[in-house]
């Protein structure tokens, strides 16, 4: 179905705003170095053996928190499809949570668990792919309440679809919003550090985007109108349906 499609793109783009969260983006070249063992000099320099440990410990950082993403995405779908005699009252519901984490992330107000970050650190300097993995798992777990609002919303939307697969697959696709621009940024580190200067004085505009994303898929949920908008959409545009 086109709903399909249009929620697969909500979720990828909401994992780039998680990316580009500013409780994320600065420390995304520590998170590199810690991983792959280099010192950010020896990463930026042409260092053929840092860029190899870069690129595979990164990849493996990446399988870390997607597993556990998609896992909770398998988890927020079971527990929607147990909930499935009350599914239009649960959409509601979790449209107005949705609002809410939109509101907190423009501003308006603050929820204090969501300002809590419970951050995982190893001491071991070289990590090793298992190492990797396991940082990339905790990442997931510890960085949960500061990307909260945003993925909230995706495991809400993951809560309403109808097989657990394809919860996964949203999860998936969310990871893929959150991993593509981290692994860009480890084989590409001076170009990051460019765009980081120009970017961290709009981190406020990118949370208020971000916040008024939640808020509309969250009246969307409420109103039903997700549904409605994906039947206009395939009148106007059939052949997006041969994508589902």
């Amino acid at each position: 179905m086109l709903s399909d499609n249009i929620n697969l793109l909500t979720a990828f783009i909401f994992g780039l705003l998680s990316f580009f969260s500013p409780c994320v983006l600065p420390i995304i070249p520590g998170y590199i170095s810690f991983i792959s063992g280099q010192t950010l000099d020896d990463i930026k320099g042409d260092n053929k053996s840092a860029a190899r440990a870069v690129i595979m410990n990164s990849l493996v950082f990446i399988a870390g928190f997607t597993i556990i993403f998609v896992l909770m995405g398998a988890a927020a779908t079971s527990i929607g499809q147990l909930l499935n005699d009350n599914l239009n009252l649960i959409s509601k519901i979790a449209g107005g949570i949705i609002i809410i984490f939109g509101l907190h992330m423009i501003g308006i107000f603050k929820i204090g668990f969501l300002n809590y970050e419970k951050r995982f650190h190893l001491q071991e300097k070289k990590l090793g792919f298992l190492g990797s993995f396991t940082v990339g798992a905790a990442f997931a777990f510890g960085w949960t309440p500061c990307i909260g609002p945003v993925l909230a919303g995706i495991l809400a939307i993951a809560s309403q679809q109808d097989t657990v697969l394809q919860g996964i697959l949203l999860l998936f696709v969310y990871s893929l919003g959150l991993g593509i621009p981290f692994f860009l940024t480890a084989i590409s580190i001076n170009k990051f550090f460019n765009v980081f200067n120009r970017i961290k004085k709009h981190f406020h505009t990118i949370e208020i985007i971000g916040g008024l994303m939640l808020i509309a898929v969250g009246i969307l949920m409420i109103t039903n109108y997700l549904t409605i908008i994906a039947s206009y959409l395939a009148k106007w545009f059939p052949f997006l349906n041969s994508l589902s």
